[in-house]
């Protein structure tokens, strides 16, 4: 066979081979079942002419290597027929609020000047009172010396000689009896208390207000209140209506007028109202200045009322009172989140005298302070952070 034959021979191989490999890859047994829809398609709408069909450029398929048995072929769905799922947006977690409850501290003394160097140490977000803000009798004479000497950071007012006030609220009372002392003087009300603190919400005597997942209702049960403070009062119509059209997690009520308490003063019998009933999930007073905690018909309530004032003693305990201390002055932090409501009772010595939580889950704010506050005050040069 001569070289031009050879050479002739091999083109024929080779173009018979690549014949039998074209037909091979064309058979029916051989082709994708499932082909990938295009990557552009046109929505016809009626009554307007149809958009144009631009090219579209399909990519090389890509066939996965499989390490199992494959899934049954699923049958092909028309493209007009797919609706893309949208992708919902990623929503951040709420950040738990962390706040601090005083109550009968407005002595103005050391031993009020004593918690307010604890609460402040906690930075809570927020501060509210159980009351009895301004000893003794709520004047405009005293108000800035007992409460804004301490708490000027946090209160937005314009009223005080020790600076000026926060740019936002963050100091949230409710009125005591004493601090509605002057309407015995002239007939006005709390008027020191609410010029003081004129940004408050609504009236300024009940109010409420959300701060992240905790609806705060503060509540006044003294005798001279106009709209009432028995259960059929208009005061108490709000509440209810308030609590009924609230979406939050928490609903924290505080007041002065403790509904159950083992102490001095005892229950105030007309501000048992049907609390638990109207969707509330805990209650915060003082009056009697000590510390306690009561779960009445699985319902809590707590009396925090060392604040500084002169601390009482206990009378017998009610059917319901857990946790029972007066041995020294101090206040509560508590961390809320979604899922969980943490409460602490500690000293001014950073003992903590009581723990109780609703809800489930671990978030403590202690854990919160410590971590992220502690660090900053030694980098201060502060050798006691005064927390436990």
């Amino acid at each position: 066979m001569t070289r031009l034959t050879r050479a002739a021979f091999f083109v024929w191989v080779m173009m018979l081979l690549s014949s039998v490999l074209l037909a091979s890859c064309l058979a029916p047994s051989n082709l994708i079942e499932n082909t990938p829809a295009p990557l552009h398609t046109t929505i016809s709408i009626p009554g307007e002419p149809p958009a144009p069909t631009e090219p579209v450029i399909s990519p090389t398929p890509f066939t996965p290597e499989l390490t199992s048995t494959p899934s049954p072929v699923l049958p092909l769905i028309p493209v007009e027929a797919v609706i893309p799922s949208p992708i919902p947006p990623t929503i951040p977690a709420e950040p738990p609020v962390r706040f601090a409850v005083i109550g009968d501290f407005g002595s103005g003394d050391q031993n009020a000047e004593a918690v307010a160097n604890l609460v402040l140490s906690w930075y809570p977000d927020l501060i509210i009172t159980t009351g009895d803000n301004n000893y003794p009798n709520g004047e405009w004479e005293t108000i800035d010396k007992n409460i804004g000497k301490f708490y000027l950071d946090f209160i937005q007012t314009d009223e005080s000689q020790y600076g000026l006030g926060a740019e936002t609220n963050r100091f949230f009372p409710s009125l005591g009896n004493h601090d509605w002392n002057t309407q015995d003087r002239d007939n006005l009300g709390p008027r020191p208390h609410l010029r003081y603190f004129h940004n408050l919400p609504g009236n300024g005597r009940y109010y409420d207000f959300i701060w992240g997942p905790v609806h705060f209702l503060a509540i006044d049960g003294d005798y001279r209140e106009p709209d009432g403070v028995d259960k059929d009062s208009i005061q108490a119509a709000w509440l209810e209506d308030k609590l009924a059209a609230s979406n939050s997690p928490w609903k924290v009520l505080f007041m002065h007028h403790p509904p159950y308490s083992s102490g001095h003063h005892g229950s105030i019998s007309w501000i048992r109202w049907p609390f638990q009933e109207w969707g509330a999930s805990v209650v915060l007073a003082g009056h009697d200045h000590s510390y306690e905690r009561l779960v009445i018909d699985g319902f809590p309530y707590f009396v925090n009322g060392l604040g500084g004032g002169a601390r009482y003693a206990f009378k017998t305990p009610l059917e319901g009172s857990e946790v029972r201390f007066r041995d020294d002055w101090g206040a509560m932090l508590v961390g809320a989140t979604a899922e969980t409501m943490l409460f602490h009772f500690i000293t001014v010595e950073g003992i903590i005298i009581d723990t109780y939580r609703l809800g489930s889950g671990d978030y403590d704010p202690l854990d919160h302070h410590l971590k992220l506050y502690l660090p900053l005050l030694l980098l201060e040069g502060k050798e006691q952070a005064n927390v436990p």
